[in-house]
């Protein structure tokens, strides 16, 4: 008898709320495939019965995914084919799911990710800011150096930030942002994503802090913070520019073999200035 090939990882979103929001391509894959991987088996067994299915399942978590992935590694080479699911949106964002990808394909094993709901992207477009520029932060890191660098870099972030974080941490989270990014810095902050008491609550940093300050909301939560604006942001850097001479300023190009046009254009640039004027202002130091 022949030998079954290979099998596939099915990468299937889940709803990250209401359980109408999946798709029909992901209910026939569960119950089509030989295994599904869930990171909580707890909670996705909640999932299945409620469309009813009998699909065998396995944990792989945060805490197991190294030495789990490699099982199941193991189990999709001898032909089997495995669906991963997270507790809720897609496998893969924010989720252990991503060392697992990584196996497969050290392993040439197939992967295909099957659409569905996301929180980051649901929450960008409820919250009223840009969303043609976007950065996805998901949690900040909880290790103090590393968030505080993290944060610093978001001061001068353009584009539009998301930013996860679980209700028991929202208001610590809220205020450090608050205080490196600013309380005026326009925000939304949403929860409960897609269930009955949905909420986007479109404010400020400052503003959401004093809502939410009194009583720990319910439900995950997802901020979306506007980013720093372009033109304050060159206004800051022409204006740092001011207490360094000319001379000085050009002495800088010209010491990484720039030659003096192109250094005078680039100061000019720096400064917001034409190279013209730049030429001008040298000439009157002479």
């Amino acid at each position: 008898m022949r030998e079954k090939a290979e099998g596939k990882l099915y990468l299937c979103a889940t709803p990250i709320g209401n359980l109408d929001d999946i798709t029909l391509r992901v209910l026939d894959t569960l119950k089509k495939v030989d295994l599904i991987a869930a990171e909580d088996t707890r909670h996705t067994i909640k999932l299945l019965n409620h469309f009813s299915i009998r699909t065998p399942m396995t944990s792989y978590h945060e805490f197991n995914k190294l030495e789990k992935a490699q099982n199941l590694v193991q189990q999709l080479k001898k032909g089997k084919d495995i669906a991963l699911v997270t507790d809720a949106g897609t496998p893969g964002i924010s989720d252990p799911g991503e060392e697992l990808v990584k196996q497969c394909y050290q392993a040439g094993i197939a992967v295909t990710s099957l659409p569905g709901p996301v929180a980051c992207v649901t929450a960008l477009t409820l919250s009223g800011l840009s969303n043609r520029r976007f950065c996805f932060e998901a949690f900040l890191p909880v290790n103090k150096k590393e968030r505080q660098w993290i944060l610093e870099e978001l001061k001068k972030e353009t584009r539009t930030i998301v930013i996860y974080e679980a209700p028991h941490h929202l208001i610590d989270t809220l205020k450090e942002l608050t205080d490196v990014l600013g309380g005026g810095r326009k925000a939304t902050l949403c929860r409960e994503l897609t269930k009955k008491y949905e909420e986007a609550y479109c404010s400020t940093l400052e503003g959401a802090l004093k809502r939410y300050g009194a009583e720990e909301p319910k439900g995950e939560c997802v901020i979306v913070i506007e980013g720093r604006s372009i033109t304050d942001l060159k206004q800051e850097m022409q204006q740092s520019w001011e207490e360094v001479p000319i001379k000085e300023h050009m002495d800088i190009y010209l010491s990484q073999g720039i030659d003096k046009k192109e250094a005078m254009k680039k100061v000019g640039k720096d400064r917001g200035i034409t190279k013209r004027e730049v030429y001008e202002i040298l000439i009157g130091e002479k």
